[in-house]
């Protein structure tokens, strides 16, 4: 996989040195500014085309009451995704990122992950293909989010089997579960892992068992953007989720992501821990969507601006540190 251009992180970072500021006085923002140059290859890189892409799917899992909402609700957003309605449409048009919305097989829910695989192996390989074709080469920089019912079930078995414990240390309230429907997705997550835990052999069967097609689409999106050194903003716990299997085998899949923001699902600090990822918002967000990536990349654009734009102490007629 190819790796951040080191050249062109010294050479911006030589510039940082010279804008007129105190070293590291814009603290992240110049961390910001550096891996966006590394990943550009760029001393100045820019975010001239920034993509955000929702991936739904529905899934079986959502009928054993793991969820406070519907099923029917993947296919209504979508709608609303479509007519322009939702939160991300609303935080995509103010970042500036064009959002592609792609749903995949709405009308065929994956299987209950308690009882069977959800997906087959050409279902799995399916859905990645089509995250990794929905990246758009030209794109300076990616987030990618979700949308189907039921989902933070799948990505808490995810978690458990990439990096180990049971249901109660990664399922939470999701979209507001109550105390009793907690409780039913903990067991669901442990007959999960139980069910499929010793036929699992490498990542991809992680997904296509535990997983979901809009999971395994971002994962596919995630690899994808590697492979074209395009950097990405993790959304929340289940796109951070999606990627998880990979990163337990191959932990630097997710050098040329940030982590955009630690939501309020109770799994997910632990999870960017084991990702070792620093969140750049703390919003106490939990909507999925690509909604708290699509925040933060507000941020990126700040750290580029200031790197960009700032005079070098020469050029502003400044005098340097002593």
């Amino acid at each position: 996989m190819p790796a951040a251009d080191a050249g062109a992180i010294a050479v911006a970072a030589a510039r940082q040195a010279q804008l007129t500021k105190p070293a590291g006085s814009l603290g992240r923002l110049e961390e910001i500014a550096l891996f966006m140059a590394g990943w550009s290859g760029r001393e100045i890189p820019a975010l001239d085309h920034l993509q955000g892409i929702v991936f739904a799917g529905n899934h079986g899992v959502a009928a054993k009451g793991v969820s406070a909402y519907p099923p029917e609700v993947t296919v209504q957003m979508v709608g609303n995704f479509h007519q322009g309605g939702a939160a991300i449409n609303a935080l995509a048009r103010t970042c500036g990122a064009h959002l592609t919305i792609v749903p995949i097989d709405l009308h065929r829910p994956t299987q209950d992950i308690s009882g069977a695989p959800a997906m087959s192996e050409e279902e799995c390989l399916t859905a990645l293909n089509a995250g990794a074709g929905a990246v758009d080469p030209r794109a300076d920089l990616l987030f990618v989010g979700e949308m189907g019912i039921g989902n933070t079930t799948p990505a808490a078995a995810l978690c458990a089997q990439a990096f180990g414990g049971g249901g109660a240390d990664w399922a939470g309230r999701g979209t507001g579960l109550d105390a009793p429907g907690v409780a039913r997705k903990v067991a669901v997550v442990d007959e999960a892992l139980a069910l499929h835990g010793a036929d699992i052999r490498d990542p991809f069967d992680a997904l296509r068992r535990l997983g979901g097609r809009e999971i395994a689409a971002m994962a596919g999106a995630i690899v994808a953007s590697r492979g074209m050194r395009i950097p990405v903003l993790l959304d929340g716990f289940i796109a951070c989720a999606s990627i998880a299997p990979i990163a337990a085998a191959e932990p630097d899949i997710t050098a040329h992501c940030m982590a955009a923001h630690c939501s309020a699902e109770g799994g997910h600090a632990r999870l960017l821990a084991h990702l070792g990822l620093a969140p750049l918002l703390h919003l106490a967000m939990r909507l999925g969507e690509g909604s708290g990536a699509a925040v933060a990349a507000q941020l990126v654009r700040s750290a580029l601006a200031a790197h960009a734009e700032m005079a070098t102490f020469a050029q502003a007629e400044v005098a340097g540190a002593l």
